[in-house]
C-alpha cells in the first residue's frame, strides 16, 4: 500500500462551495495542494485571497438550482468529471425563538438545508456519471448540540447531519459516500464577534479540552481524508473536529 497515493487527490476534480472566505477558503486551497483541480464558488464576486493554477473560483448562488446545474454540467464537460463536492456554504442569522423570528429562521433552513439537499442531489449524478465520488457536508457542533439564540442554524445542521446519513444510504451503489465534517468553534468572520468579546471568548474557550479555538486550516487534514482513497470504507459518518468540545464532560 502507498500511504502517499493514498491520501492523493490527483486527478481529480472538487467542487467546494462557500469557498470564497473561511472553512471553505481553507479547504479548497487544501484540496488544491493534494493534488486536486479545485473550483470553489460562493456568493461574492470574488475570493478573499488569490487562487493557485490549480484552484478556481466562480461566482454562484447554490440557493439558484438553474445556475448551480449549469455550472456543474459546465465542470464536467470542461474537466472530464466531478469526483468530490465539499458543501461548505451556509449562513448564521442569530435570532430568538419567537413569531418575528420567522423569516430568519425560513431563511435559514432555505441556504444551509434546502439548498445543500439540491446541490448533493444535482453533483451526485454526476459522479454516477463515473466511478462515484465523495461528498462532504459542513454541518457544526451545532448538530449535535442545543446553542442558544439561533434555533434556525441548529435545526439545519441537524437536518443536514441527517440527510447526509440518508443520502449515504440511498448512495452507496453508485460508489458515492456521504460523511459529515462538523466544526467546533473555528474563528472565521461568521465567529469574529464572539471571537473578539472577552468573556465569549473563555466561555467557549472553556468547553474544549485543547483549550484553544480552531482555525480553518484544522480542518484540512480530516476533509482530505473524506475525500481520498484513505476513507474508502467510511461514509455516512460524522466525523467531529471541535477540540474535543462535543467528547467533553466536566
Amino acid at each position: 500500500m502507498n500511504i502517499d497515493s493514498l491520501f492523493s487527490l490527483r486527478g481529480r476534480v472538487a467542487l467546494v462551495s462557500g469557498a470564497s472566505r473561511g472553512i471553505g477558503l481553507a479547504i479548497a486551497r487544501g484540496f488544491a495542494q493534494a493534488g486536486a483541480t479545485v473550483i470553489g464558488i460562493g456568493s461574492s464576486p470574488a475570493p478573499a485571497e488569490v487562487f493557485t493554477s490549480t484552484l478556481f473560483y466562480r461566482q454562484c448562488d447554490i440557493t439558484d438550482r438553474t445556475k448551480f446545474r449549469a455550472l456543474c454540467d459546465f465542470l464536467f464537460k470542461e474537466h472530464g468529471g466531478l469526483h468530490i463536492y465539499l458543501h461548505a456554504a451556509g449562513i448564521a442569522l442569530p435570532h430568538a425563538a419567537d413569531a418575528d423570528a420567522e423569516d430568519s429562521f425560513e431563511r435559514t433552513i432555505d441556504v444551509n438545508l434546502k439548498a445543500a439537499y439540491r446541490c448533493c442531489n444535482t453533483v451526485s449524478a454526476y459522479m454516477k456519471r463515473g466511478n462515484g465520488g465523495s461528498i462532504i457536508n459542513v454541518t457544526s457542533i451545532g448538530s449535535e448540540l442545543g446553542f442558544p439564540g439561533n434555533p434556525g442554524y441548529v435545526a439545519s445542521k441537524g437536518g443536514l447531519r441527517m440527510l447526509s446519513k440518508a443520502l449515504a444510504l440511498d448512495l452507496a451503489d453508485k460508489n458515492i459516500r456521504v460523511n459529515n465534517l462538523a466544526p467546533g468553534y473555528i474563528h472565521t468572520a461568521m465567529t469574529d464577534s464572539s471571537f473578539r468579546d472577552p468573556q465569549r471568548y473563555q466561555e467557549r474557550l472553556q468547553h474544549t479540552m485543547l483549550k484553544r479555538w480552531g482555525t480553518p486550516e484544522d480542518l484540512i487534514g480530516a476533509a482530505i481524508f473524506l475525500a481520498s482513497d484513505a476513507s474508502a470504507y467510511v461514509t455516512g459518518q460524522d466525523i467531529f473536529v471541535d477540540g474535543g468540545w462535543t467528547a467533553k464532560g466536566l
